[in-house]
Formats: C-alpha cells, structure tokens, sequence
C-alpha cells in the first residue's frame, strides 16, 4: 500500500528491514545500544558486528545510555541500505509513552533529512520486546510521519517494513484511516 503526502510517498509492506536498499534503515534500539534480539539482533547478524562496535563508540562518546526518543547513527556494514539509524523507543510502562514514540519517530525522519537522504524505512518501534500496543504504534508513527511530509517534502519515500501479515493489516487500517 501506498499514500502520497506532499511529495512523500508512504509505502507499507511486509518484509525484513535488513533487505531493503534504502538510504537508512531505523532499528528499534534500547537505550545502551546493545542489539542482542529483535530488529537489532537481526540488523547485527546480517550486517556484521562493525555496527555494534560503531553503536559502542556512540554509548562511549555520550557517556552513557541515549534517552528514549533520541537517536543515534551508524553505518550499515553488509546490509543493502547505506546507514542504520538507532532510535531508542519506548517501554510500556515507563510514563509518557506515546510522547516518546512519536520523538523517536520524529528524531529519526530529522536526522534523515539532516544527512541529505531521501529514502528511510522505519519498523514498528517498541512494539517487541518493549510491549507497546502495535494499534498505537500505527497511529503514533504514521501521523508523525503524515505530519512530518506535509512540512518537508524532502524525503521521498517512507516505509515502514512489518514483520507480520497482523501488523500490516493494523498499519493499512490506520494510514487508510489517516489519508480520508
């Protein structure tokens, strides 16, 4: 499925991020940038452990964990895209959640524009291992990104890549929802 929105194209799938050639893909990070499971283990594991190691000078040059919404930058090792952006997403049930998903998502899509790309492809953040309901998730990251093109064109596609036939038929509801 696809929406146009300025001159931003919103593209929905199925599919592994770690395959799509695009100028960044944004893995779902936890505040270390640690990648041991999820988006970020599969983004490690078939990209190559140079990432890790660059997400590691990142945490060093910091001093410390990256807050939730915020953003980090790495290249892409063997992964088709050219650069993987972190961004660290909420956990349910810290507080303020939504705020942070929508600043994740918004940090992300900023930092592309920043670095001069024109295409990112985003997962659905947070909805793993950190609990958050992927019905909200939709709504937060499209409408963010609804939001985002109808003031910058200068990105031209955005996809979000689901791993399941369940989320892609939430996020379809949702974008159909948003574009009436």
């Amino acid at each position: 499925m696809k929406k146009t929105f300025n001159k931003t194209v919103i593209e929905l799938m199925e599919g592994d991020i770690t395959e799509l050639d695009t100028d960044a893909i944004v893995n779902a990070a936890n505040a270390q940038l640690a990648h041991g499971g999820g988006v970020a283990g599969a983004i490690v594991k078939k990209g190559g452990y140079e990432i890790q190691d660059e997400s590691d000078i990142w945490i060093k040059a910091m001093g410390g964990p990256l807050s939730t919404g915020s953003v980090a930058i790495t290249g892409s090792g063997a992964l088709p895209c050219k650069y993987v952006i972190h961004a660290v997403g909420p956990r349910m049930g810290e507080g303020n959640e939504d705020e942070k998903l929508k600043r994740a998502t918004l940090s992300s899509l900023r930092t592309g524009v920043d670095r001069g790309f024109k295409t990112i492809a985003f997962p659905a953040i947070s909805t793993g291992i950190f609990g958050f309901p992927i019905d909200r998730c939709a709504t937060i990251m499209l409408s963010t990104t609804i939001d985002f093109a109808q003031q910058d064109d200068s990105l031209e596609k955005v996809v979000f890549c689901l791993f399941s036939p369940e989320s892609l038929k939430i996020f379809k509801k949702t974008l159909k929802q948003l574009s009436e």
